[in-house]
């Protein structure tokens, strides 16, 4: 039986650990150890995600990336009509390919990214009116 001594939260443990193998007598189980505080490591400060493009100005439909990936293929154009649940553009995100279909009829009146673009995840790809 091996003692380890473990901080959690500011209180320090002495934790009795038994090896495999070791035929020792078990060691008693401590009580928490009144120590000091430990002060916290300083906050890990990430990068700021890249803004996603706004949404064209208007009253139409954004259509958004449900995660982040690439765009592999965008299948319509600026003008094209199409119907609710048609296949708009391909994502490809952890080695699959995703199709993203429109949520609404309508016509698309601006596409926000291009072929090959980075997106984020609620990421703006296209606006349906």
């Amino acid at each position: 039986m091996k003692t380890i001594r473990i901080t959690l939260e500011g209180r320090t443990y002495d934790v009795g650990v038994e090896v495999l193998g070791e035929s020792a007598a078990p060691a008693p189980v401590a009580a928490p150890v009144a120590s000091a505080p430990v002060a916290a490591p300083p906050p890990r400060v990430a990068a700021a995600p890249a803004p996603a493009p706004a949404a064209p100005s208007g009253s139409g439909t954004p259509v958004l990336s449900p995660m982040p990936g690439q765009v592999m293929k965008i299948k319509v154009a600026v003008g094209a009509t199409v119907a609710a649940n048609d296949v708009v553009v391909i994502l490809e995100a952890m080695k699959m390919e995703t199709p993203i279909v429109a949520p609404c009829a309508g016509t698309i009146q601006a596409i926000s990214v291009k072929e090959g673009d980075a997106v984020s995840e609620s990421q703006v790809l296209l606006t349906i009116g």
